[in-house]
């Protein structure tokens, strides 16, 4: 029988993924067991029983149960659909373009036209240090432009969708993930997620960091890669569904107005570098380029770190439960929906070592980043 669920049992609890929704929950492992025998069909009669003798409860108890389980979570029917990715092959491309820009990613050249400034303004400035002079031949040809609040992206003359200003970040997703698939010539089903993180490593493997917008989570990258350390990727960090590995990603890190006194020292080009004010996310941020030119890279990665500056705090330095780690990265990521890769995510999770790190002393928290790729912790 063709699965609905895929299933993982960590910290005495059952992490869930439901096929037809592609969603993950932390349940029960009664919860569970129920969900598993719904699916092969076992009459609920027989679960009823099997459930009422494990647990020592009334028979009718445990008929209660599964019913409420299969009311509220078993759902087979249920198709997730995205109705985010709207326009049709037949959208009218603009005759002319105001914006040619021409990237170059390790030996490939991109070309990007865009249709105004706006368009511009939501790709170009975490790619302008791969920025190069017009190129008769290229590799790949984009094109993105709107009309009435809505921007469209096509890329090779084929049409991948148009999204509402409301939900341009889904826009900036997409762009991200063909960006990715052309950079290291994979296609969307051999990548088993996209994790909203930072990828550092030591060119032997990697670790990710993870944190909320204003914990310092960019700031961190950017000492340690000025430290030894190398930038994967920032913000959209790829993991192959095969290899179970970080790949690495061009965007450029982004540093919040509030960091600048930190890094201007390290890093005296951002005095000058062109700031940029995206107010949807509410932020003013300029650009520091990562130190990684080998866009070909790709590394193993083990261990999880939510990472956090605060102000006066002692370095603390703590394992934390995976549960814990997972309800934090999930909801910013993207898995894929394929259950072969969704099979594989779940493997990679349970061997992960899952920490927190909050440090005010920006040597301490270097020197405890070293200990973890160093495995000294």
């Amino acid at each position: 029988m063709k699965e609905l669920f895929l299933y993982k049992e960590i910290e005495n609890k059952s992490i869930v993924w439901f096929k037809n929704q592609n969603q993950y929950l932390i349940l029960e492992n009664n919860a569970a067991y129920i969900l598993k025998e719904l699916n092969n069909k076992t009459p609920i009669i027989k679960i009823g029983e099997a459930l009422a003798k494990k647990l020592a409860v009334p028979y009718e108890a445990a008929i209660d149960f599964i019913k409420n389980i299969e009311t509220n979570l078993y759902r087979p029917n249920t198709t997730k659909e995205d109705d985010l990715k709207k326009g049709t092959e037949n959208t009218t491309i603009p005759s002319k373009f105001s914006i040619t820009k021409y990237y170059t990613i390790n030996e490939l050249v991109f070309k990007i036209d865009f249709e105004s400034e706006l368009e511009e303004y939501l790709i170009h400035p975490k790619f302008s240090h791969l920025s190069t002079a017009h190129q008769d031949a290229f590799h790949f040809h984009y094109k993105i432009f709107s009309k009435n609040d809505e921007t469209t992206l096509i890329v090779d003359d084929k049409f991948i969708g148009t999204w509402h200003r409301k939900d341009i970040h889904y826009f900036q997703g997409k762009f991200l993930m063909e960006l990715t698939q052309h950079i290291h010539q994979k296609e969307e089903k051999d990548w088993m997620g996209v994790f909203h993180a930072s990828a550092v490593s030591n060119d032997k493997k990697s670790v990710l960091f993870l944190g909320d917008s204003g914990n310092g989570k960019s700031t961190s990258l950017a000492l340690l890669q000025a430290n030894g350390f190398t930038c994967l990727a920032d913000d959209f960090v790829p993991m192959d569904a095969t290899k179970k590995e970080v790949y690495s990603f061009p965007a450029a890190i982004s540093i919040k107005k509030s960091s600048l006194e930190t890094l201007l020292p390290i890093y005296p080009e951002l005095k000058d570098a062109a700031e940029y004010n995206f107010k949807t996310l509410n932020k003013i941020v300029r650009f520091i380029p990562p130190n990684n030119s080998n866009f070909h890279a790709y590394l193993p990665c083990n261990d999880l770190v939510f990472i956090k500056y605060q102000k006066e705090s002692p370095t603390v330095f703590n394992t934390i439960s995976k549960l814990d780690a997972f309800q934090q990265l999930v909801p910013d990521s993207w898995i894929s929906p394929i259950e072969q890769n969704a099979q594989q995510f779940l493997d990679w999770f349970e061997n992960l070592n899952c920490y927190q790190l909050t440090y005010s002393t920006n040597s301490e928290m270097i020197a405890t980043v070293a200990k973890i790729f160093n495995n000294d912790i």
